[in-house]
C-alpha cells in the first residue's frame, strides 16, 4: 500500500499570549500566514488550528461521502458540509471536545435510509476522523 505524506511548518516569536506565529503549507495555500493568541481565543481576524482542523474535517468528510455516494451508484449532485469544532478548557489547558458535521446534500435516486447509512459510513472512515479523540457529530439533509 502507497504511504502519502503531507507537511506543514508553524512558527513563533514571543510568549504565549503577546507572541505571533506563521503557518505555511507544503502546497503553499498558506505561506506565513499569521496566528496569534488573539485570532484563536478572541475575534482579531486570521486563522488558528482548530479552524484548520474544522476545513481539514469538512473536506475529508465530503470527498469520502462522495465517494461512498458514487460507489453506489448515487453520484452527488451537490455536497456542503459544516464542521463546527468545540474547543474546551480543561484543568489547565485545552482540548478539541467535539467537532459537529453539518451536511445539506443533492443525490437524485437515493432513499433516505440509505443516505443516513452512506453518510455515517463516511464519517466513520474519513481519515480525519479517525485520527480526532473527540465526539463527532452528523447532521445530515438530503434534499
Amino acid at each position: 500500500m502507497a504511504t502519502i505524506k503531507r507537511n506543514a511548518s508553524a512558527q513563533w516569536s514571543g510568549s504565549g499570549k503577546e507572541g505571533k506565529g506563521a503557518i505555511t503549507t507544503q502546497s503553499g495555500v498558506l505561506s506565513a500566514t499569521p496566528y496569534s493568541f488573539s485570532r484563536r481565543f478572541g475575534d482579531e481576524k486570521g486563522t488558528n488550528p482548530e479552524e484548520l482542523i474544522a476545513a481539514a474535517h469538512a473536506a475529508c468528510f465530503t470527498m469520502a461521502l462522495a465517494f461512498q455516494l458514487s460507489g453506489a451508484g448515487h453520484p452527488p449532485e451537490d455536497l456542503s458540509t459544516r464542521a463546527d469544532v468545540s474547543l474546551e478548557q480543561e484543568g489547565a489547558g485545552w482540548k478539541i471536545a467535539a467537532v459537529a458535521l453539518t451536511l445539506k446534500a443533492k443525490v437524485p435516486g437515493l432513499s433516505r435510509d440509505e443516505f443516513a447509512k452512506l453518510a455515517e459510513a463516511a464519517k466513520t472512515n474519513c481519515p480525519v476522523s479517525k485520527i480526532l479523540n473527540a465526539k463527532i457529530t452528523l447532521d445530515a439533509t438530503l434534499e
